[in-house]
């Protein structure tokens, strides 16, 4: 049974919808948690800004030992709890946060999703034309699936970050650390249709609002630097045109299935590292695994022997 909610918290999951562009099962996941915990705190004459941190422990302790919910479930109730009293706090809608001193559980790791190949290929054949835009949206998707970029590495592309000629592009990653990546053939190309003057010089404005704007390698229709928010809303429209819907299709999905693939294609783990910016090999490890049930999966299809 689900309460309902107050307004702050339904500010909080506009926000995860139209700021952090979470997609709406997400933020429909994230409502029923929140609902769940308001029912519960409603049950002992509460309400969500007047829990304290031992009302949380309780909850997820009574979600776990008294309904057996499993421990994903637990863990992902924590993840949204902990997400809405983190915007209360920052939006000063709460003095407090009872989540941040708890020990939230972790719901074990799961495998990084991948596109296949096919359905990599339909996304990238999506933007159709020659317009500005659908110059940047070619682009956008090529770098993020050629070069395996974060988002945040994607919108923080500035012009002194790219070399055609060579096919090199500078990427800031986390904690600003800097790394020079390959340039497919498939992603030079389209970049450079999107840097001459049909593409990103036709968006330019007469006059650029700041500095940042100007050096910026992708804009929006307004002429800015693009975001975030952006180029998600750009990944989505393209991936809604050829059936993949937001369960199947994200930024970061585009980065799985380029490290995945390059793994079925036979690099080696140290190099996709390098390529996706990942501080331990731990991290690119987990596509290993991806590849494993690949090949798993082909064996026991294709060997006579497999199957008995």
């Amino acid at each position: 049974m689900s309460a309902a909610l107050a307004v702050e918290a339904e500010d909080y999951l506009g926000w995860l919808s139209n700021e952090r562009g979470r997609a709406p099962r997400t933020v429909a996941s994230y409502r029923a948690d929140l609902g769940g915990f308001a029912a519960w705190l409603e049950a002992r004459g509460t309400d969500l800004l007047g829990a304290s941190s031992a009302d949380i422990a309780a909850y997820l302790a009574h979600l776990r030992d008294d309904l057996g919910r499993a421990a994903s479930t637990a863990a992902r109730a924590a993840v949204s709890l902990r997400g809405l009293y983190r915007f209360l706090v920052a939006e000063d809608l709460a003095s407090t946060d009872p989540a941040g001193a708890l020990d939230m559980p972790r719901a074990p790791a799961g495998l990084p999703r991948a596109l296949r190949r096919d359905q990599v290929e339909q996304l990238l054949a999506s933007p159709v034309g020659d317009s500005p835009l659908v110059r940047r949206d070619r682009a956008m998707l090529e770098v993020l699936y050629g070069m395996g970029l974060r988002a945040s590495e994607l919108v923080a592309l500035s012009l002194g970050d790219v070399d055609l000629d060579e096919r090199l592009m500078r990427v800031w990653g986390k904690g600003g650390k800097e790394r020079v990546v390959p340039v497919g053939r498939h992603a030079a190309d389209a970049v450079g249709e999107w840097l001459s003057g049909a593409g990103r010089g036709a968006l330019e404005p007469a006059a650029w609002r700041s500095r940042d704007d100007a050096a910026a390698v992708f804009l929006n229709a307004r002429g800015r630097r693009i975001t975030r928010q952006g180029v998600w809303l750009i990944v989505r429209r393209h991936g809604d045109r050829v059936g993949l819907g937001p369960d199947q299709l994200t930024t970061h999905v585009l980065r799985h299935s380029c490290a995945t693939h390059m793994l079925d294609g036979g690099a080696d783990i140290r190099s996709v590292q390098e390529l996706l910016g990942h501080a331990s090999i731990s991290s690119t490890q987990r596509y290993t695994a991806v590849s494993q049930e690949r090949l798993t999966e082909v064996y026991r299809q294709a060997h006579p022997r497999a199957r008995y």
